[in-house]
Parts: structure tokens; C-alpha cells; sequence
């Protein structure tokens, strides 16, 4: 989908740069150098060795270019005086630097990227988990208090608490006293737990596996907060509990996952009892490499018996 939308961003930008010159060849002027969009000049095409040949045409293909692994990173600030040190700022983080302005304004691409991200933010907070993936690992529902998204955002206390459905249908379906308990929620970003858990959870389970521990049954909170995974701990007294959700979305992604983990959860714990991954998106960290991680941690709270700031990693 976000390939998709920077193919939609590009060919925008690229028909209004395309009105432009058609406005600049009728009427020139210097505003029209600095207007509205600011793109890489095109190389001139070369002369016509013989000028008297019929001139050709070749069709126009308007087809999606195959997507690339890594977007590309390039500054559009002009003759930087440290060139070297904005491309290493460039390489080492994801933020919008070196974006450059038309006059005193954003460039067009760069407000079309910016407002593509936000709508991608809003969505992921806004939208549900597939049900196709929450059944592709048999993952039942329960709910918190939070009613709807509206009153989730506003009152997180709601979203700590089971409903009396959901922990009935807990006690009827959960497996009581669980070495480990793997929980899922939508949280902030339902679309990172449809981006992330078809690599995280089987790269856990697999994990567990190796580490010789036994997993309770996984299921799917819906409208959960991380002290949620408290509640759960009250109801299936699990040894150790995970707690993969999805993260605050931003501008950078909306996809991106959090691993809480904590040592016999209870009500009433403090977040210096948690220990966390975060973070977890493709272009952060791996999703196989946070599920196969993930079950070292927990392996580590079993030996230990301790979690989050008596945690010795």
C-alpha cells in the first residue's frame, strides 16, 4: 500500500511539474523558476544528428516501476556546505531533514508525503485487525471496556479492564497457569499487528520451542492497553506474559510494534516491572529477529524470576 501511494505522490508531482512548463514556455518569467515545485532537472536531450530525419515518437508506458527494497534518501537543499555530513545525517535516520523549501514553503512532494503519512497514522488507529490474520493463528477475541475508539483515546484507564464476556470467554478458552502466555492487541495501530505478527509469532513459538518452554493458549485483545496484560495475568496466572501491540503510529511509520513482557503480571504492577521491545516494523527492528529475541528475554524472566529493572540481560 505505501509503495503504492509513493507511485501515486510521484506521478501527482510529476503532472504538476508537467503544467508548469507548459505555463513557463508561454509565459516566462523568474517567479516561474521558483514556483510552486522544485524537482531534479531532466538531462537535456541530446541533437538530432540528421535534421531533416522524420522524427520518432516512442509509446508511453504507464506502468508502476517495480518497487526497490530501501527508498531512496536525497536531500534537495542546494550546494550544502557539508555535503558529506548531510548524507551521513541522511543515512542514519529516517526523519525528514534536508527537504528544502519554495520560497517560504514546503515543497509539493514533500507536503504530499507528509499528508499520505498522517492519513496512514489516523488509519491505523482508527482501523481493525484482519480477521483473516487473527485466524490464520486461531486467535479468539476479547474485549476491554473501551467501547469505541473514540472513548479508547480518551479514557486508556477502560482499556486496561476486561469486559465480564471477555473474561468469561477467558476462563472458558485460556489455559490456566501457562508457563508462557502469548497475548495480541490492536492497541494503537491495528495495522501493525496485521504488518508484524505473521513474522513475530511463529519466529516466538519457535523460539519458545528451542528454549524447551511451553506456551498457554494465544489470543486477541481488542481495544487493549499494555496494563491489560495485568488483568489477563489475574485471570490465567501465567509464569511469564507477552504482550505484542501495536505502538503510537507516526509520521515515520504505522507499523511498528511493541513486545511488553513481565514476570507473574498482576494489577497493580508498575511499568519499571515491564521489560519492553519496541520498534518492531521492517524498517526498525526485524519482526523475525523481535519474536526469536522475545523468547530469550522470557527464557531469562523464568530463570531469573524477575522482570523489567531486576532483569539481568
Amino acid at each position: 500500500m505505501e509503495q503504492q501511494l509513493d507511485f501515486l505522490v510521484d506521478k501527482v508531482v510529476a503532472e504538476l511539474q508537467k503544467k508548469l512548463g507548459e505555463a513557463t514556455e508561454q509565459a516566462p518569467s523568474p517567479k516561474a523558476e521558483t514556483g510552486l515545485i522544485q524537482l531534479r532537472s531532466e538531462p537535456k536531450a541530446e541533437p538530432v544528428a540528421n535534421a531533416t530525419a522524420a522524427p520518432t515518437t516512442a509509446p508511453v508506458v504507464n506502468e508502476q516501476p517495480a518497487p526497490s527494497a530501501e527508498p531512496e534518501r536525497t536531500t534537495h537543499v542546494p550546494n550544502p556546505k557539508y555535503k558529506e555530513g548531510l548524507d551521513e545525517l541522511l543515512s542514519s535516520t529516517p526523519a525528514r531533514i534536508g527537504v528544502w523549501r519554495t520560497g517560504v514553503r514546503p515543497l509539493t512532494k514533500t507536503m504530499l508525503e507528509l499528508r499520505r503519512d498522517h492519513a496512514a497514522a489516523v488509519d491505523a488507529v482508527y482501523g481493525e485487525v484482519s480477521q483473516a490474520v487473527l485466524d490464520q493463528f486461531s486467535l479468539f477475541t476479547v474485549e476491554t471496556q473501551y467501547d469505541n475508539t473514540e472513548n479508547y483515546l480518551k479514557r486508556p484507564d477502560m482499556g486496561r479492564v476486561l469486559t465480564e464476556e471477555g473474561v468469561r470467554l477467558l476462563q472458558e478458552r485460556g489455559q490456566k497457569k501457562p508457563q508462557v502466555q502469548i497475548v495480541v492487541s490492536d492497541g494503537l495501530s491495528a495495522a501493525a499487528v496485521d504488518a508484524n505478527l505473521k513474522d513475530v509469532l511463529p519466529s516466538l513459538m519457535d523460539s519458545l520451542k528451542s528454549y524447551g518452554l511451553t506456551c498457554g493458549t494465544p489470543f486477541f485483545i481488542k481495544g487493549g492497553r499494555v496494563a491489560s496484560m495485568d488483568h489477563v495475568g489475574e485471570i490465567l496466572e501465567p509464569e511469564v506474559l507477552v504482550l505484542l501491540i501495536g505502538e503510537r503510529p507516526g509520521l515515520v511509520t504505522a507499523h511498528s510494534m511493541s513486545a511488553y513482557m513481565c514476570y507473574r503480571p498482576r494489577k497493580g504492577m508498575v511499568e519499571s516491572e515491564r521489560t519492553v521491545i519496541s520498534n518492531i516494523h521492517r524498517q526498525g527492528t526485524s519482526p523475525v529477529e523481535a519474536g526469536a529475541h522475545i523468547g530469550t528475554i522470557l527464557s531469562k524472566m523464568l530463570e531469573q524470576k524477575a522482570s523489567g529493572v531486576k532483569l539481568v540481560l
